[in-house]
């Protein structure tokens, strides 16, 4: 502390200044900053100037040096701050808030960081390893945050392109037991595109930089970022304030911390490695069947990206190039061009990351997340680190929505600060001179106004029907807000030549005129992404991208409720978050930018004015100065400081306004004898900090008295109701023992007798001490039964009742007949009585046995095969323990293609009728239809399902789905189809073509 309290630099609280002006502020304000002072005061608000260079005033020794001070005892700091808003929260109970603002490259993030350091450095160390469980994921996740939501700006190598609410949980010991953080609008289209000597979001170049070479390798990627589309259009690949090397590692590491497992993170980079090789494909158009669309032009990098998601290729390529538009009657499939191709493309890269965003925000919640059962459990300190005000060549939608959040920020800012602080004044009846400010609300509700703000404008042009561009956007903006002060384009204004016709507009917001560019807002604000894309991530092998796209689970031509736009949800959780900030109590940190040139010793006085103009920082001055540092009700002081005077403790009697006065007597701060209505306002901190510390000597001395009295009678109480409790309960716990063993007795007396051997007795609820006991007797009975009914089925006969118990499993319910009162054979290929050619057969199998190395035949019998084509093919199915097979019986039963093995097996679909019709469901989208020739029209389909359920589950492990429906869906070829099954008055089964795919009329009598 030594070297940073050396000297004292100018005004330490701008409050202190000898004349408030703009001059004397800003000489004090550069006179700090050159002397190493990046910190000063507003009262209890820190202005903080971003010094362009590490600052060794954050170690340990520091942390010790503020903790538990009041903010005026030391040299201005944000740790000075923190460790007020930590005590303030632990002092009242309350809620607080940490709100950082200031423009891009302020030091926003960075002030963030060191405050949650600060907190989690001075809390209770009692329960270290939780504490410290905790603390560390929270400083972890933010590496995390910053990770995938940071990017260098052409004003920032470190700027947010998202905005971030943290929420830290604190138990009533004041120790963090986790936290909450919410994220606003990340800046997708920085995914796909970047400006010049700006970069994508870090991970991308820190995978790249920091990933092994054989990790490379397996996703496919080089070493040069220059080789990829979307990393290279900023030619900003290296920063020398960053080591994407070294943050590689890091960010590794916090997700192994945070509990992601191996698989998990390996998805993650085989995500962020699919968005580079996308960025890379190209189209052209190309005539096909007479029909010109998109053709993908480098076909591997389609097969390497649907590797690295575990998606089918074919499918990935075909939401690329088409799209799918389902209509009341019928699906259609239809061609992109090629400009289509890449918007699809990049929409497509796009919502990848965005999800991946938020599913790592959702799981840190999860994780951070902190189970409050009472409402006084928890109490919580949130610290708001958002986008600050852009001013950019080219400002787009992103930089609407961001200076409106800014506009929303700074509008709270004067209602708790400005507005609200003289407003009470007035209220209370104190004597007050009013202080002009601007107030921005005008401009807030130019934006977000119901029905006529920007947002309303602009959604009901994106949900019009017809053809809306832009332009037409643009036009009904000038209509609307032709009037407006602060609202001009050419059109309303044509004087202004800067701006460009019908392509620009100009918002004079609070911090300065702001130029926005008209092109792609619609499309941004819709925010479309096919829902081709959907279902085929919802059909990836990688569970997280499954639940990255629950959506995706709709069918094709399910009809799905319009979402809201990105400009509509943005708008709302701004108003949420302020509305939640406005519930706690609030501290500012102002960050300002010294100089556009990242220097550690320029100042740039115009560009400081500028910030410190709009930011209010001078007004906020004036109000302090004039104004009170503290203020409560009457009620919460007398409850907190009644203890100083014998007139008010341990009771009062009177007004609440004659106790208060009596205190202030009792301590010698009595001024005047008239009182505010309803609060007491104090205007130094020093009379708090002198209040605190004769209450924290008046309470030792009271404390003493109350727990000599109050701990002789609990000790006294506790020993007379433990010994009644000890009585009462080892009778109790005989009495309930000796009744529920004799009730058990008395329900399983004659258990042999029944015709159900006891599966109906209900079993009374058991005492929590017998829990484990009556679980243990529940199995033993269920063994005993089993193993009663089971003494009368013959050996040879018990796999056949198996499997008949495995498809009542899978059929109860579904399909009434299911070959209960028949004989199960299996392989009816080998009986004789069935299969003429049992010999030709059992030949063949030999074969079969020899070349595929199966142990036993499963099942086998007859069926009619039905291709694809709607023809029907005599064919016989053999099921062994590891394949099955399709024969040709009329060639000797010889091998038909290749076999299919057991594993690829997804599932098996029926019909609830008693027809003999199946669908088995394979791996690749090729699904085999049949139905089964059997005589006398016995059911043998629940056999089949039993045994291919019971195989894949035992060797393999998974379960397969047993679908009954009619009509049933399948897929063939990689296109979906329907069986329908109908019984009919006909000789012999047959198979029609429909619409849909199939019909399999069935016989009445079969």
């Amino acid at each position: 502390m030594a070297g940073y309290n050396a000297e004292e630099v100018g005004k330490n609280d701008f409050v202190l200044l000898d004349d408030i002006s703009m001059s004397t502020f800003m000489n004090n304000l550069q006179l700090r900053f050159k002397k190493g002072k990046i910190y000063t005061y507003i009262g209890e608000v820190v202005v903080s100037v971003n010094p362009y260079r590490p600052m060794n005033i954050y170690d340990r020794q520091y942390i010790q040096d503020y903790k538990g001070r009041e903010m005026y005892e030391r040299e201005p700091h944000i740790f000075a701050l923190s460790d007020a808003v930590y005590r303030n929260m632990k002092r009242t109970g309350h809620n607080s808030c940490i709100v950082i603002s200031g423009e891009s490259g302020a030091g926003k993030t960075e002030a963030s960081k060191i405050i949650m350091r600060y907190i989690c450095e001075i809390t209770n160390r009692s329960q270290r390893a939780e504490i410290e469980r905790v603390t560390n994921m929270l400083i972890r996740s933010n590496q995390i945050m910053e990770a995938f939501g940071n990017a260098k700006t052409n004003r920032n190598d470190n700027s947010s392109r998202f905005g971030k609410y943290m929420d830290i949980n604190f138990d009533f010991k004041g120790d963090p037991t986790g936290g909450h953080i919410e994220n606003y609008l990340l800046e997708k289209s920085r995914v796909i595109h970047q400006q010049l000597g700006e970069r994508n979001f870090h991970i991308f170049y820190q995978l790249i930089s920091g990933a092994a070479p054989a990790q490379l390798t397996t996703l496919s990627l080089l070493k040069d970022p220059k080789c990829y589309h979307y990393i290279n259009q900023g030619d900003a690949h290296k920063v020398d304030s960053l080591n994407d090397k070294k943050d590689f590692d890091n960010v590794r590491n916090a997700l192994k911390i945070l509990g992601l497992t191996v698989n998990e993170i390996e998805t993650i980079w085989k995500l962020i490695a699919s968005i580079l090789h996308l960025g890379n494909l190209q189209f052209r158009d190309e005539d096909i069947d007479g029909v010109e669309g998109a053709v993908i032009t480098s076909p591997d990098l389609v097969q390497t990206i649907s590797s690295l998601l575990a998606v089918d290729p074919q499918n990935l390529e075909g939401a690329l190039v088409s799209r799918v538009i389902a209509s009341r009657m019928e699906v259609v499939s239809k061609r992109h061009s090629s400009d289509q191709a890449y918007y699809s493309r990049d929409a497509f890269a796009k919502a990848m990351y965005d999800r991946l965003f938020t599913w790592i925000v959702r799981y840190i919640n999860d994780k951070l997340g902190v189970n409050i059962t009472r409402k006084h459990d928890s109490t919580v300190i949130g610290v708001l680190d958002i986008y600050g005000f852009e001013i950019f060549d080219n400002n787009s939608f992103e930089q609407l929505c961001i200076n409106y959040c800014n506009e929303k920020l700074q509008q709270l800012f004067i209602e708790l600060v400005l507005k609200q602080e003289q407003e009470e004044y007035k209220r209370e009846g104190i004597e007050w001179v009013h202080i002009e400010y601007f107030n921005n609300k005008i401009i807030c509700d130019l934006v977000e106004q119901p029905h006529s703000g920007i947002i309303a404008l602009l959604d009901e042009a994106c949900f019009m029907v017809g053809t809306v561009t832009d332009k037409h956007f643009l036009h009904a903006m000038d209509e609307k807000y032709k009037s407006h002060e602060h609202y001009s384009s050419r059109q309303v204004n044509p004087t202004n030549k800067e701006l460009q016709r019908d392509e620009q507009f100009l918002i004079k917001h609070y911090a300065g005129n702001v130029t926005y560019t008209i092109t792609a807002f619609i499309d941004k604000n819709k925010d479309p992404v096919f829902q081709d894309f959907k279902r085929l991530l919802y059909n990836s092998k990688h569970a997280i991208l499954r639940d990255m796209w629950p959506e995706g689970s709709q069918a094709v031509t399910e009809v799905t409720k319009r979402p809201k736009s990105t400009g509509t949800i943005f708008k709302e959780s701004m108003i949420a978050l302020v509305a939640n900030l406005k519930t706690k109590d609030p501290f500012y940190v102002r960050c300002i930018k010294p100089n556009e040139l990242k220097s550690p010793v320029a100042f740039n006085v115009e560009r400081v004015r500028h910030q410190v103009s709009y930011l209010g920082l001078l007004e906020n001055v004036r109000v302090r100065r004039a104004g009170f540092a503290n203020r409560q009700p009457y009620e919460r002081f007398v409850g907190r400081y009644k203890v100083l005077s014998p007139a008010t403790w341990p009771s009062y009697n009177g007004s609440i306004q004659q106790a208060t006065a009596a205190i202030l007597d009792q301590v010698k701060l009595l001024t005047t004898p008239e009182l505010p209505k309803t609060k007491i306002f104090i205007r130094s901190p020093q009379t708090l900090t002198s209040l605190e510390r004769r209450r924290l000597d008046a309470i030792p001395r009271i404390v003493v008295i109350l727990q000599k009295y109050t701990r002789g009678f609990l000790v006294r109480n506790r020993i007379r109701k433990t010994n009644a409790k000890q009585v009462i309960l080892t009778y109790f716990r005989r009495y309930k023992l000796r009744v529920f063993i004799c009730s058990l007795v008395e329900l399983f007396s004659n258990v042999r007798s029944l015709p159900d051997l006891g599966k109906s007795i209900v079993w009374p609820d058991p005492p929590p001490v017998l829990q484990q006991c009556v679980s243990f007797l529940k199995d033993i009975h269920g063994r005993w039964r089993a193993e009663f009914i089971l003494r009368k089925v013959p050996v040879q006969d018990r796999p056949a009742v198996q499997l008949k118990c495995v498809a009542y499993d899978v059929l109860q319910n579904r399909r009434p007949n299911w070959g209960l009162q028949r004989k199960w054979h299996g392989n009816y290929l080998a009986r004789p009585e069935e299969n003429s050619r049992t010999a030709i057969f059992n030949t063949s199998l030999v074969h079969l046995q020899r070349s595929h190395g199966f142990e036993k035949v499963l099942y086998s019998c007859e069926v009619m095969k039905v291709n694809k084509r709607g023809r029907v093919q005599h064919r016989a199915i053999l099921i062994s323990d590891n394949h099955m097979f399709k024969l040709d019986p009329n060639k000797g039963f010889q091998r038909k293609k290749t076999p299919i093995p057991l594993q690829d097996v997804e599932g098996i679909s029926v019909t609830p009728e008693n027809n003999q019709g199946f669908i088995v469901h394979l791996h690749g989208g090729s699904d085999l239809l049949c139905y089964i020739i059997a005589p006398n029209g016995e059911s043998r389909v629940p056999e089949l399902c039993a045994v291919l359920y019971q195989t894949c589950k035992r060797k393999y492990g998974h379960t397969i789905k047993v679908n009954v429906a009619n009509p049933v869906p399948f897929s063939v070829s990689g296109k979906y189809r329907q069986l329908d099954c109908q019984s009919e008055n006909v000789p012999r089964p047959l198979v029609k073509k429909n619409r849909e795919g199939f019909t399999l009329i069935w016989p009445f009598n079969n």
